[in-house]
């Protein structure tokens, strides 16, 4: 009888240990804040973002990131040598989640002639992982951290000369998605505004390199979106149907510049003002500091551009800090109608005046007509086509088309007049009537028969050289 009471007591404990066991790990895996399981990260470039894992529970995450040092486009004509993480700037989108451990690899290509390291200021500890990660070319780093906040995050290089490896393109942004997720959109889309100082002027065709005076006295000649003039603009424009909810990731990689980050015809509904938990709401402009960001959230309610700009107007339209968001779908007049009505408005003075002071005109010799279109279709983009568009055919209702104009391509001063001098009152072009207003344009002779030159001969129109000489005589009214 002692012995089947000591059987029978040694089972009941065994089942219970068991039991205790299972629960146990249960627990484990199933809590909020105990790490189970690992995956790779799937990392992507601009303007991509990766998909949510919707996980319940925190995991070990493996992030590899490799450094490449190459030339790439700056802007249309202009090559530039560029420091990476993963080959293109800005770096790699890394999404994470709250409570994860991180096992993080960075591998300095063989090919590189420099060290470099990353600081990652989703991470709490020395440096942000800087110390850790300093990497010869040729070889590899490894270094964990936890996720302990979260929020969007700047990554860069910390190598000295820190603000160098920054300018030269070495940033990119970490999401830590807070354990409960965020708030589910239909589109996502990441972008960085950055600046570049360069040793020749904007636009000037050839390949640059960094320039260290003009970073000292943070006087930079690019100021762009996702590394490159243009680079979401036309084609590469992010794209959005009407009635679709959009969620940016935008980060201010600096190194100098804060960001007066707007979207031109949106407001935003929601932001995590500098990534945090803090939520603005019916915003139309926020402000980004260098080495920091911004999570902004809208609903596209009518179709058309939706233009990304920074509101420091120069830095958009002289600079480069623009890009797009194409909007498709069913036009809602009870949002916005367009033009409904045209009318004519004279009071007195209303013609077009400039008020910048006559100068000396210096004397470039002339161009032949391939080096003429490669230096006109720079200057075009940097100061015609956020009006006229790229491809130069306008905008309906504001900026006739330049592409196969029977206006411009009948005027016998071959348009010279119109950037010299402006113009404004009505005119007809491919048949459709436009009253505005165009600005006389502060370019010198050289620059205003390049642009030309390249208008008159793109997008279908076919004509011949417009030389300086000619600039230079309607200027002085011969």
């Amino acid at each position: 009888m002692t012995i089947a009471r000591v059987k029978v007591t040694a089972a009941l404990l065994t089942i219970l240990i068991c039991f205790s066991y299972c629960h146990s790990d249960s627990t484990t895996t199933g809590g909020n804040d105990s790490v189970s399981g690992y995956y790779e990260a799937k990392l992507t470039d601009a303007p991509n973002v990766p998909a949510s894992g919707n996980f319940k529970y925190p995991k070990k995450v493996i992030v590899r990131l490799e450094v490449l040092e190459h030339v790439m486009r700056l802007a249309d004509g202009v090559e530039y040598n560029f420091w990476t993480f993963g080959g293109k700037v800005p770096g790699k989108f890394i999404r994470i989640r709250e409570g994860d451990e991180v096992e993080f690899y960075l591998s300095n290509h063989p090919n590189n002639k420099l060290p470099h390291n990353i600081d990652l200021h989703a991470v709490t500890g020395p440096g942000g992982g800087a110390e850790a990660s300093m990497t010869a070319p040729g070889h590899t780093s490894q270094f964990s951290f936890k996720a302990i906040n979260p929020g969007l995050f700047i990554y860069h290089c910390a190598t000295a000369p820190v603000g160098m490896h920054i300018a030269n393109g070495m940033y990119g942004l970490i999401l830590v998605e807070p354990k409960e997720g965020l708030p589910k959109v239909d589109k996502e889309f990441y972008v960085m505004q950055s600046e570049f100082y360069t040793k020749a002027k904007f636009g000037a065709p050839g390949l640059t390199s960094f320039d260290m005076e003009k970073a000292f006295n943070e006087h930079p000649d690019y100021v762009v979106f996702n590394g490159s003039v243009g680079a979401q603009m036309g084609d590469n424009s992010m794209q959005v149907k009407v009635g679709e909810t959009v969620r940016l990731f935008i980060g201010n990689a600096g190194p100098a510049l804060t960001s007066s980050f707007h979207v031109i015809g949106e407001i935003f509904d929601r932001v995590h003002v500098e990534g945090g938990d803090l939520i603005n709401k019916n915003v139309s402009t926020t402000l980004i500091p260098a080495g920091g960001t911004s999570i902004v959230e809208f609903k596209c309610e009518t179709p058309g551009s939706l233009t990304l700009v920074d509101h420091s107007v120069f830095r958009a339209f002289n600079k480069g800090a623009l890009a797009q968001i194409k909007v498709s779908g069913k036009e809602n007049v009870n949002i916005f109608s367009g033009k409904q009505k045209d009318l004519v408005y004279q009071p007195e003075g209303s013609a077009v005046q400039s008020i910048t002071k006559a100068h000396k005109e210096v004397v470039i010799p002339e161009k032949a007509m391939a080096e003429r279109m490669e230096s006109g279709k720079i200057l075009y983009e940097g100061n015609c086509a956020a009006c006229h568009q790229k491809n130069g055919e306008g905008l309906a209702g504001a900026f006739p088309p330049l592409a196969k104009s029977d206006y411009l391509m009948a005027r016998s001063d071959k348009g010279v007049n119109i950037p010299l001098h402006g113009l404004s009152g009505k005119i007809k072009v491919n048949g459709v009537e436009y009253d505005g207003i165009m600005p006389q344009m502060q370019l010198n002779n050289d620059e205003i028969a390049s642009i030309l030159t390249y208008v008159r001969n793109n997008w279908g129109n076919k004509s011949d050289l417009v030389t300086a000489a000619e600039v230079e005589k309607a200027r002085n009214g011969k």
